[in-house]
């Protein structure tokens, strides 16, 4: 790789990947081929978790009731302790055991990527407000992972010499560093709060969590843009490519004047979005990384 002036191309994807950049993409890409033997046969069809059983259950305590009501010489009252309401949760078929705990999120990625927008597996969550919508996009961006990940992108641009303009040295490191956390902070409130505040969609990642490798890989891709409303339903995701777009607009307001325009805002533009579609493989595969090589649950 060169280490003169990289390509446009090259120049935004190092910025473009706000919570999984080059390191975390090169570990990803040694475990997965581990991940695809890993991965077991589960059905892919979505179900909501059975909700009869309170229903049964108190057919069954009635059914109790009535027989013993010949021997008894006053009438009992069944006692019906309320089953808690079951959670939707995305379930495999019958006959098939889910083991919920696969698929845990956690804050941060491999310790120093923010993954606060991920939600683990057989989970559905009530709908953000638009205050906690951007409550969301604070923890991206100020948590203290954050301005660890910029100071590792900024190392890295600065080693590739990315933007001469912006030298070397201690001052020149300190520029690329403000830049990096600028393109982290900004990515993160236009996708997670600006715009899902306005189009009234959910900025969250909701993972999958079981069938094959390639299947899940499929979901996470899809979700750049498709996404949920805040009403559960499925639409275009405006949070992530209009608020990527939005950031890509922004940055010329603080990059050097030759990597201003309309040109490289598209170009720009076009990396944040296939770092999106990397960040969700990487957040779908997450809890496996951590169950299978690290031990964690």
């Amino acid at each position: 790789m060169k280490c003169d002036v990289a390509s446009p191309h090259e120049i935004r994807s190092e910025y473009a990947l706000p919570a999984a950049g080059t390191a975390v993409v090169v570990l990803f890409l040694l475990l997965s081929p581990a991940l695809v033997w890993s991965q077991s046969a589960v059905p892919d069809e979505l179900s909501v978790a059975a909700q009869g059983e309170p229903t049964q259950q108190a057919a069954a305590t009635e059914t109790s009731a009535s027989q013993d009501a010949g021997a008894q010489s006053q009438p009992q009252a069944a006692a019906l302790t309320p089953a808690a309401a079951p959670t939707p949760v995305l379930a495999p078929e019958a006959g098939q055991k889910a083991d919920h705990s696969e698929g845990t999120q956690t804050k941060r990625m491999f310790w120093v990527v923010p993954n606060f927008a991920a939600v683990s597996a057989y989970t559905v969550l009530p709908p953000l407000s638009a205050r906690e919508k951007f409550a969301l996009a604070r923890e991206d961006s100020v948590d203290y992972t954050s301005f660890i990940w910029a100071g590792i992108l900024a190392g890295q641009s600065m080693a590739l010499n990315s933007y001469p303009e912006l030298h070397r040295g201690i001052a020149g490191y300190g520029r690329y560093y403000w830049r990096a956390f600028a393109d982290q902070a900004s990515g993160a409130f236009f996708t997670e709060a600006i715009v899902p505040a306005l189009t009234r969609e959910d900025p969250r990642y909701y993972t999958r969590g079981y069938g094959g490798f390639f299947r899940r890989s499929a979901y996470a891709l899809s979700q750049v843009v498709l996404t949920k409303t805040d009403s559960g339903k499925i639409t275009f995701n405006f949070s992530e490519i209009g608020g990527n777009a939005l950031k890509a607009g922004l940055s010329n307001l603080y990059y050097p004047p030759q990597e201003r325009g309309f040109r490289q805002t598209a170009e720009n533009w076009g990396a944040q979005l296939e770092s999106a579609a990397l960040n969700n493989i990487i957040k779908e595969f997450w809890p496996d990384i951590r169950r299978k090589f690290f031990r964690r649950k």
